[in-house]
């Protein structure tokens, strides 16, 4: 993959992020503006200032990323997305968990003790490296990954990083691999589903319907807010209705509890019920 010669800016693609943008793009045209109200303006700048002002508090005040997290997010940042074929998976920086998502995996990881992880989309493989940071010596990740080139950018980068060595690529479709490690009797403490969003139900149907979770095992689920598109009235995504249809089944299935975390664009936190 080449390199851009400067790091594009990431576009907003979480909740928060796109009304940031919005009221400051708001904010900016009232400003030019004699007909508007000073108050209105006032009020709307004020409001404009919160919103904005979430996300770099949150991460100015959260446990800083290792160094060796900081350079991966950075050589994904420098990478040209869009020079791949129309054919290729579709990828973009606005993929990577980034910061605090990172250091809430970890948290996830220290608070569950888990020693097994398995990861249902890898990208450049900020979460796993920071998953396997969290990780005792001896803990895995194992982190399915359906596109071979960005599965070698990820894997170059770890062979080269203190903690890689605790994380296995698995490259092919995730609902091969997870019947693979289902026959070979592999369970998992955690289980980061961050794949394409058609497939969530599918990959937690068999996550729920074999031996893959441990009897106290998490499951977290990424993007579950998409943007805002399961309850704006703006048009929908092929990607938001298919998140919307997996929020309605989780809620409807009886064999698990879940809350949604409105972390970046959604973390829902799944565990499975006790059998009665």
């Amino acid at each position: 993959m080449t390199a851009s010669t400067e790091l594009s800016q990431p576009r907003p693609v979480t909740p928060i992020a796109i009304i940031a943008s919005k009221l400051e793009l708001l904010v900016q045209r009232l400003d030019t503006s004699d007909l508007v109200d000073e108050s209105l303006r006032s009020d709307l700048r004020e409001v404009s200032d919160l919103v904005g002002g979430l996300d770099p508090y949150l991460s100015r005040w959260t446990t800083p990323e290792s160094a060796e997290l900081q350079l991966l997010a950075e050589r994904t940042a420098a990478q040209d997305w869009n020079r791949r074929p129309q054919t290729a998976v579709h990828l973009e920086q606005e993929m990577l968990s980034g910061h605090v998502e990172g250091q809430t995996l970890q948290m996830l990881v220290h608070a569950s003790r888990a020693q097994r992880v398995l990861e249902i989309g890898m990208f450049t493989g900020y979460s796993a490296l920071a998953m396997a940071e969290a990780l005792p010596a001896n803990g895995t990740v194992v982190a399915c990954e359906i596109d071979p080139e960005v599965a070698e950018f990820a894997r170059q980068y770890f062979d080269s990083s203190a903690n890689g060595h605790k994380i296995t690529i698995k490259v092919g479709p995730a609902l091969e691999t997870l019947r693979e490690l289902t026959a070979t009797g592999d369970v998992f403490d955690l289980i980061f589903i961050d794949a394409d969003k058609a497939g969530y139900r599918d990959y937690l149907e068999a996550v729920l319907n074999s031996g893959l979770l441990a009897p106290h095992g998490l499951v977290c689920a990424d993007n579950t807010l998409m943007q805002g598109q399961p309850w704006s009235a703006g048009e929908q995504t092929p990607n938001g209705q298919a998140i919307a249809d997996f929020n309605q089944s989780v809620a409807d299935d009886p064999r698990v509890a879940q809350v949604i975390i409105p972390l970046r664009d959604g973390l829902t936190l799944i565990r499975r019920l006790p059998v009665d």
